[in-house]
């Protein structure tokens, strides 16, 4: 492609949506592959260990990744004001393939845990420094609808995580996904350039350190709490499905081979996901997101309850639950990505989304831990999960009460 064509606007934001989108998939990909392989992982690498024993060191592999995550995206929401998006994305990427590629070669759970924690990083910066990306170079017109395109990246990475499951020999070869987004990360250093408004805002006079913080706390702390907490209860809910449904499904058949049944959950979160993510830019344009994210937390509510307390085995039903919950989950990740961006402005955009997008992370870490670890005194899985859903009760009463916090209507 020559340097004019690059330049031209409309190319260069198909450019830009192209390589973030596949950028935030392989993110999905890699974060899902481990939940997707973690019984076989487990007891391959651990061999004879009581029950007990695996299930919490399986939850510290996942716990330690979502931990990871939170801190990828504080720092890199950092990187991005600081040094520019650009390097924020590029890093992001570096970050969660290495760390990938690494994996396959580990020969022993401690060394899995150090990877998966840096492949948390990577996931946790790309998710901020991507969004912040597009959401200042994506025409203001089709912005909410291309936000929720970008969304749908890490549902499709999750079906794709399933597909996976289903193809690949083994985990170890599994993981090797890692060098295409590698690849990626490479050619985005001739691809992406820097956005526009960040270069702008960075050439301004730049004000002292206690006015920048003054400024921060006194506007926009309320808004940080309202994004972190409505954000973060959805996000617990949404992880602890992704780290321990499939290990919930092996749990409900017993003794038997469930590569099939986990890798067919994996494909419906992602699925599911994935159409939610694509239809959030028309519904918050048409409801806004106060109404959207009330009626998602209302069904995550719900579902969880007839997911967790009514089936015995892996049926029709069960699916078809999960199914509804990944549209919801998908949805609310478009929504939010359009809004939470918004309430910031640029000098502190990135770091207030990375707090916002993080700060329920770190309890996502310890609610994803405990599930693993208390399994055992909460008579299995199911209950766990059960239990761990009810923070969708919490997000529901906080997004209530934000009405009139510009969650109203985001344009």
């Amino acid at each position: 492609m020559s340097r004019e064509q690059h330049d031209k606007p409309q190319v260069y934001h198909w450019i830009l949506f192209t390589v973030c989108l596949l950028a935030t998939a392989f993110a999905g990909i890699i974060s899902t592959l481990m939940s997707v392989y973690l019984p076989v992982v487990v007891k391959e690498l651990l061999g004879f260990k009581t029950e007990d024993e695996l299930n919490n060191i399986s939850a510290w592999i996942n716990s330690v990744f979502i931990f990871g995550g939170s801190l990828g995206g504080f720092i890199m929401g950092i990187i991005s004001d600081r040094a520019g998006r650009k390097p924020a994305v590029i890093l992001s990427i570096l970050f969660y393939s290495v760390s990938a590629i690494l994996t396959g070669f580990m020969k022993s759970w401690e060394a899995i845990v150090i990877c998966r924690a840096f492949s948390g990083f990577g996931l946790g910066g790309i998710i901020v420094s991507g969004t912040t990306l597009m959401v200042e170079e994506w025409p203001a017109k089709s912005k909410a609808i291309f936000i929720g395109f970008l969304s749908i990246a890490i549902p499709v990475g999750i079906f794709s995580a399933g597909v996976i499951d289903l193809v690949a020999t083994s985990w170890r070869q599994g993981f090797l996904i890692g060098i295409l987004p590698l690849v990626i990360a490479i050619l985005s250093l001739w691809l992406l350039r820097e956005s526009t408004e960040w270069k702008i805002n960075k050439g301004k006079a730049r004000p002292s350190a206690q006015t920048h913080s003054q400024k921060f706390t006194s506007q926009y702390w309320l808004d940080l709490v309202r994004g972190s907490l409505i954000f973060g209860t959805m996000l617990i809910g949404i992880w602890a499905f992704l780290s321990w449904v499939p290990t919930w499904i092996q749990e409900l058949m017993p003794d038997q081979d469930t590569q099939q049944e986990r890798g067919i959950s994996m494909m419906l979160l992602g699925g599911g996901g994935l159409i939610g993510g694509f239809i959030s830019g028309w519904l918050i344009n048409s409801i806004g997101a106060w109404k959207s994210m009330l009626i998602f937390f209302i069904v995550s509510i719900l579902f969880s309850f007839l997911l967790f307390s009514t089936n015995q085995g892996v049926s029709v039903s069960l699916y078809l639950e999960i199914l509804v919950i990944a549209l919801v989950f998908g949805a609310s990740q478009g929504v939010l990505s359009v809004y939470i961006p918004s309430l910031f402005p640029v000098a502190i955009r990135g770091t207030a989304t990375g707090i916002c997008f993080n700060t329920g992370r770190l309890f996502t870490a310890v609610a994803v831990l405990f599930v693993g670890v208390l399994v055992a005194d909460l008579g299995g899985y199911g209950n766990s999960l059960l239990i761990f859903s009810l923070i969708f009760v919490i997000g529901l009463i906080i997004t209530y009460y934000s009405r009139t916090a510009n969650l109203q209507k985001v344009n």
